[in-house]
């Protein structure tokens, strides 16, 4: 229920009572993760999706029966049979939602999550919540053993977002900005040339920073979750930019460039002593090949490939793949 924690929040403040259904978990494919939310409150009103529209309608059903005094428990959706079913997801996957009421307990873990903190939620399924648990870092079941036996608890992990460095107050990175913070990054852009670092220039980011691009990144602590973009080729700094961000710890570096800047910024890279494990890591020309030529056809192109860099994906039309179209990322999903 962490993805729409603000929401939740927003509708408890508003004095309303509120039923919240949350995959625990699932099999075979399913157009959702682990985590995802539905909820109800007692106007009707609901709020989130969990599978595009394959079980809304159950779970709406299931959140007004929680808001009337029901105990559901854990409930199935999805194949019944060999090739019929009733309310289940089309797709042929199985997902197992649990449902409760949300209460004023619950508003710390919602609140940090609402903030963009590290945040917790822990819900016992089948039993009284254990006053130990053990130490995880993503949302999943997990059997814990108590005096009175084993408990199945489903442990909900939100980490903070993680961030998008984008060097360069260009149109380009305007445009990226918006996208990526609809996938859920954390956007700084930063320049030194003060008229073009403006936040009126720059509504989707969330810091606008004037500075020295590559005395900005040397103060920043950044991890295998976040990404660097150098959107903007300047001489004075590109190469010594491009290794610092090489060489800073995040997971997704990219450049801007033709074939034949890039040509030149491998060769000055080369000379400031990159090594091919440095040069291998790099994303440039930056971006996938979708025939992107406008500021928001690049966002696209350079968020898909963002994403597929960090789950391992292909980046190849689904409509060639076979087997699951969800899997599991090698980062966690921000």
């Amino acid at each position: 229920m962490l993805e729409i924690a603000d929401r939740l929040l927003a509708t408890l403040s508003a004095g309303h009572r509120v039923a919240v259904a949350t995959v625990v978990s699932m099999t075979g494919s399913a157009p959702t993760v682990v985590g995802t939310s539905m909820a109800v409150d007692d106007a009707g009103a609901a709020v989130g999706s969990v599978a595009g529209g394959c079980v809304e309608g159950a779970l709406y059903d299931l959140c007004r029966s929680v808001l009337d005094g029901a105990v559901p428990g854990v409930q199935e959706y999805g194949v019944t049979d060999e090739g019929a079913f009733a309310v289940g997801l089309t797709c042929g996957g199985v997902l197992r939602v649990h449902a409760r009421l949300v209460g004023p307990e619950d508003v710390p873990v919602l609140a940090a999550a609402a903030r963009g903190e590290d945040a917790v939620m822990v819900t016992a399924l089948d039993g009284p919540l254990p006053g130990r648990l053990p130490q995880v870092d993503r949302s999943g079941l997990v059997r814990v053993m108590g005096p009175d036996g084993g408990v199945e608890v489903f442990v909900e992990v939100a980490s903070a977002p993680p961030r998008m460095l984008l060097y360069g107050a260009l149109e380009f990175s305007s445009a990226l900005a918006v996208v990526a913070r609809a996938a859920g990054y954390r956007v700084t852009v930063c320049d030194a040339r003060a008229v073009l670092a403006t936040p009126r220039r720059h509504p989707a980011a969330d810091e606008v920073v004037v500075d020295w691009p590559v005395r900005h990144l040397a103060q920043q602590r950044l991890g295998v979750r976040d990404v660097v973009c150098v959107m903007a080729h300047d001489d004075r700094f590109d190469a010594d930019l491009v290794l610092a961000a090489l060489r800073c710890g995040a997971g997704y570096v990219g450049a801007m460039g033709s074939r034949r800047t890039q040509d030149r910024r491998l060769a000055e890279l080369v000379d400031r002593g990159a090594t091919d494990d440095d040069l291998s890591r790099l994303h440039a020309p930056i971006g996938l090949d979708i025939g992107a030529s406008t500021p928001g056809e690049t966002a696209v192109s350079v968020l898909a490939e963002v994403l597929a860099s960090r789950t391992g994906a292909t980046g190849l039309p689904l409509t060639d793949l076979a087997g699951p179209i969800h899997r599991p990322a090698r980062i966690p999903h921000p």
